[in-house]
């Protein structure tokens, strides 16, 4: 049961990136876009490369640290993993039930059926979210969070001992 509670709230620390990105227009989060919109964007003057190129640090950063840094410390801290199966099976999960919510609510509702995400100037360019980009994104999460929950309970088994 933890272990949902825990997904849930790295679900609402996702969903609290992109409010608080969106926060002055969804230009603000122009980085999740593809590179089509993300030069239209720039072509139409609402943001420049150099400003989109600052949001996308600021927030990989906001994305990376919660998912590199309090999954573990949610597992191996609170949880009391104690090996690199648990570690592993625990975050794995957690970052299954967060991959999904990005998947389902974010990704297909939020962007693909509201207009929330709709860049005046950019309609013609939709989905923003493309067949190609949607199996990507797919393969990253049922592959690529468990090989990161595979990774970093190898790093804190070693840790740990």
């Amino acid at each position: 049961m933890i272990i949902i509670l825990e997904g849930l709230v790295m679900c609402l620390v996702l969903l609290l990136i992109c409010i608080v990105g969106m926060a002055n227009g969804c230009v603000g989060l122009v980085v999740f876009y593809e590179k089509d919109v993300q030069q239209r964007v720039v072509e139409l003057g609402l943001v420049t490369r150099e400003q989109i190129k600052r949001s996308s640090i600021i927030t990989m950063l906001a994305l990376f640290i919660p998912v590199l840094f309090a999954v573990p410390a949610m597992v191996y801290g609170y949880n009391g993993a104690e090996n690199y199966l648990s570690g592993f099976w625990q975050m794995t999960a957690i970052y299954l039930i967060m991959g999904l919510f990005d998947r389902l609510f974010i990704d297909l509702y939020w962007v693909g059926h509201t207009k929330a995400w709709i860049i005046p100037g950019t309609e013609d360019l939709m989905p923003y979210i493309p067949v190609k980009t949607v199996v990507k994104k797919w393969i990253g999460t049922l592959v690529g969070f468990p090989l990161t929950a595979a990774a970093i309970a190898g790093i804190m088994t070693l840790i740990i001992g």
